[in-house]
């Protein structure tokens, strides 16, 4: 098959030393080409190393930022522009770094604007499949030469000459690039002391044309770095941080404008003393969050405020050593306010507190879309985080937002020491949490020597009772990852006060659609249960059956424009691919005109149950006795399936597939994991979409935290890299759910019954889930309405679970209930969304907008 798939593919894709470089021989044929564009034979497959994000000059928003990627052949690497029309690729997570991509068409762009400024575009991708073999041996990408020939242009920043940086992958908070100068340890200066001016002094000097005098002060607390650029904008560097600092006569908002916070920002921490000449004075921004500095007994001056500016004049800054500060100065101490979780109780709403925990469970990064109505869209970076410090056995639930900490916030892991400064206390119902601010600073263990907070006396009192524990016994309390979403829906539903706002099961194609990489996303469904269907987990293996039934495989490609790719070039894609699917099990789609079967491993891919397919399936010929020997093959552990159209990158796109569920005749051989509603069987042939959600996936369990699995679990609970690590990538472990034996999967039909929605349901079934902290644990009757509502099942007096068919049986309480389901959405990434019901309302639990309560809609 090697042999073929060489012989296929041409001398354009062979890298090995006997062949030369793949990518030589395209830039030859670019070359020697009559047009600046080339459309390749057969397409060429290489290596995604790099992954780079920066903000368009010219384009819309949204749609506004584009994309570099750095590729190889094995034995040269290169920097290309992706293609605008690509872009989504990369936003829904399809095309990522250690992947491999399959280019179709290149093109040779030219700066007319620059003598000898030129560089590679990727026009058009055929699919994205998984690493051949003889990628498999690369081990350091940075060994691999970079070509540079003719006009192609090498450069360290984006091709596109009009920004001089990159932003990191998937938000804008984060310092990333080589722009950004790292922290170092400040060198031994001297300083005139003897002609400073106080805070206090400042406004004086602002209502009058003097400069001011140089200020001597401390750094007490720093915000995250704040982005402003927009497309057409002529500022070279658009950030902002802002710093509270203070003398002994007060304290004051200092910000940092442009050039000089990727020169200063990892250099100006808390507790820094700065000695600051050449600044400006300007009317301090009101409409802005600020630290809560209770602890301080000095004054707060909000009306003029600090900038620092790279120009104009240009501002100079010098860090002062620790063991260069004074004490005749009389700078104030960092202010903490730390908490303990036995006290956060009690605390007020949107109170500022500082914690120190022993870090128990971590979840995912994923994202959510900022609320900025103008500019480029923006996305927040946030994770779940359980921690205890032995004052109540219940943990801290934090929210954790990026705060401009990369190194620090990538690598919470359990077992470690956390400290979370200026963190707010959120109170819903009888929810407490904690989120971090715009001002919080993470520390985790390695980072606490030398921190301003380490003799703090409730610092000094969680040090003396981690002494008290055992490793053993605390590791086994330990977890990472799954579907978590805090604090739990309020036990009624009312439209006008609930965050999420009512979606029509007919418009979730919508919503898919515009989902990008691991972003967040709750709606609110109403309907009534028509289906529900349980299944154990982990799932059973695949029999090597439903494999030897695709005896032909065809691979239909669609371009960037939504054209099918030709014949000829179609073939020779379906032997690559054929390839790329035979080295793992999961591979992308793979169809077989027998079966139809869509051999997804554990993949959930998004389907799309049409009537006009079911009829275009009756119309060519597939009897009905045909369609019944499938269904009971399938049994609803795989989809039967009918590719009408994939786009490899896009999520969002239809993948206009037949699919359905279990039917009567299953209902009757499975009496205990199946239930329908009497309605369904008579509806369901009826309803024109039918949203699946496929099998659950690994990534929405929790599962057990282990030491030697480390670097792999923090390589998968963060966002996807914008650089290609083979060693992480090659890395496998043992995924050891927690306190998880089995799942429902619901079909909600809408109320007018012409769209349907399968989501999962994945009860808690003990504490040790990390989705029962902080929820009351409140006693039901185990019917599998009450499960649902509640998200839980109850512990029977054996200390066992009711088992699923004890469940089953009760489920005729849905029959013709109106419900409102709540469903959290999150792209897993490669075409795997997460839909997960977190609470079912009853109709007793439905308030109205008119104040009444429960509803008399039913099914005739």
């Amino acid at each position: 098959m090697r042999k073929l798939i060489s012989e296929m593919a041409g001398p354009a894709d062979r890298s090995d030393s006997g062949f030369g470089s793949a990518l030589q021989a395209v830039f030859e044929q670019l070359r020697s080409a009559h047009t600046l564009s080339l459309t390749l034979t057969s397409p060429l497959c290489l290596a995604v190393i790099a992954l780079d994000r920066y903000l368009s000059a010219q384009h819309p928003v949204p749609e506004s930022y584009s994309y570099d990627l750095t590729v190889t052949d094995g034995r040269w690497r290169i920097k290309c522009q992706l293609a605008d029309s690509l872009s989504r690729w990369v936003r829904t997570g399809s095309l990522r770094c250690g992947a491999g991509v399959l280019v179709s068409q290149l093109s040779m762009v030219h700066d007319e604007t620059r003598l000898s400024h030129s560089y590679i575009r990727i026009d058009s991708i055929c699919s994205v499949v998984v690493l051949p073999e003889r990628f498999l041996s690369i081990q350091d990408v940075g060994s691999i030469p970079e070509w540079c020939q003719d006009h192609v242009t090498r450069s360290d920043g984006p091709l596109q000459l009009s920004r001089k940086y990159y932003l990191p992958l998937w938000i804008n908070d984060d310092p990333y690039g080589s722009v950004w100068v790292p922290y170092s340890p400040p060198p031994d200066v001297v300083i005139d002391v003897s002609r400073i001016t106080l805070l206090a002094d400042l406004e004086a000097f602002f209502h009058s044309s003097r400069r001011p005098l140089p200020l001597l002060v401390r750094i007490l607390h720093r915000s995250r770095i704040r982005y402003y650029g927009k497309p057409g904008q002529n500022i070279d560097f658009p950030f902002q941080v802002y710093c509270e600092v203070a003398d002994q006569s007060g304290v004051m908002s200092m910000v940092v404008w442009n050039d000089l916070c990727p020169e200063w920002f990892n250099r100006l921490t808390v507790g820094s003393a700065l000695y600051l000449q050449q600044y400006t004075l300007k009317h301090s921004y009101q409409n802005r969050s600020r630290p809560h500095i209770s602890s301080l007994s000095l004054k707060t001056f909000h009306t003029v405020e600090i900038c620092l500016n790279p120009r104009s004049p240009a501002s100079v800054v010098t860090v002062i050593p620790p063991k260069s500060v004074q004490p005749q100065w009389d700078l104030p101490d960092v202010p903490y306010n730390f908490a303990t979780r036995s006290e956060v109780d009690s605390m007020n709403k949107n109170q500022a507190c500082d914690i120190i925990g022993l870090v128990t469970y971590v979840g995912r990064v994923e994202r959510i879309r900022s609320k900025e109505k103008t500019g480029p869209e923006k996305f927040w970076g946030y994770r779940w985080v359980h921690a205890v410090d032995g004052t109540t056995d219940s943990p801290f639930i934090l929210e954790i937002f990026s705060s401009s900490q990369p190194e620090i916030f990538n690598n919470i892991c359990p077992m470690t020491y956390l400290v979370c400064t200026q963190m707010r206390v959120c109170k819903t119902g009888c929810s407490v949490y904690l989120t971090s601010s715009t001002e919080t600073q993470l520390f985790i263990t390695g980072c606490h020597k030398k921190q301003p907070y380490v003799n703090e006396p409730k610092v000094k009192a969680f040090i003396q009772w981690t002494k008290t524990l055992k490793d053993s016994v605390m590791l086994g309390r330990t977890s990472v990852g799954g579907h978590y979403c805090y604090p739990p829906a309020p036990p009624t539903f009312t439209p006008t006060t609930n965050d999420e706002s009512i979606t029509a099961v007919a418009d979730l194609r919508g919503e898919l659609e515009s989902l990008q990489y691991r972003e967040h996303r709750r709606l609110a469904l109403q309907g009534h249960v028509s289906a529900v269907q349980y299944h154990t987990w982990p799932p059973q293996p695949e029999t090597p059956h439903s494999e030897q039934q695709q005896e032909s495989v065809s691979v239909r490609g669609v371009n960037d424009t939504g054209a099918a790719s030709s014949p000829s070039t179609m073939d020779e894609m379906a032997l690559i691919q054929r390839e790329m699917d035979s080295t793992s099990p999961d591979s992308d789609i793979t169809v077989s005109p027998k079966r139809r079967r869509v051999q997804t491993g554990s993949r959930v891919h998004r389907q799309y149950f049409t009537r006009s397919k079911m009829q275009s399936n009756r119309q060519v010929g597939l009897s009905s006795h045909e369609q019944e020997e499938e269904e009971q093959q399938d049994e609803g552990e795989m989809e039967d399936s009918e590719v009408e159209n994939e786009h490899a990158s896009a999520v969002g796109k239809e993948i206009d597939q037949t699919s359905r569920v279990p039917d009567v005749q299953q209902a009757a051989s499975h009496p205990a994991v199946l239930w329908e509603s009497k309605v369904w069987p008579s509806v369901k042939q009826q309803v024109t979409d039918h949203f699946r959600c496929g099998r659950l996936d690994q990534e929405s369990i929790s599962e057990k935290f282990h030491f030697d699995d480390r670097e792999v679990l923090l390589h998968r609970l963060n966002l996807s890299p914008a650089r290609w690590t083979p060693e992480l990538t090659a890395q496998t472990h043992t995924h050891t759910p927690v306190a998880c034996t089995g799942y429902f999967t619901l079909t909600i039909l809408g109320l007018n019954q012409t769209a349907a929605v399968d989501v999962h349901f994945v009860p808690v079934l003990s504490s040790d889930d990390p989705r029962a902290a902080g929820v009351p644990h409140t006693q039901h009757d185990n019917s599998l309405l009450s499960c649902i509502s509640t998200g839980r099942l109850c512990v029977q007096p054996d200390g066992s679970c009711p088992a699923p068919g004890l469940l089953m049986c009760s489920a005729s309480q849905l029959e013709s209930e109106h419900v409102v389901c709540i469903v959290d959405l999150c792209l897993l990434g490669e075409h795997r969304v997460e839909m997960i019901c977190s609470k079912l309302y009853r109709t007793a639990d439905i308030c109205h907008p008119d104040g009444t309560q429960g509803d008399a809609t039913r099914h005739e």
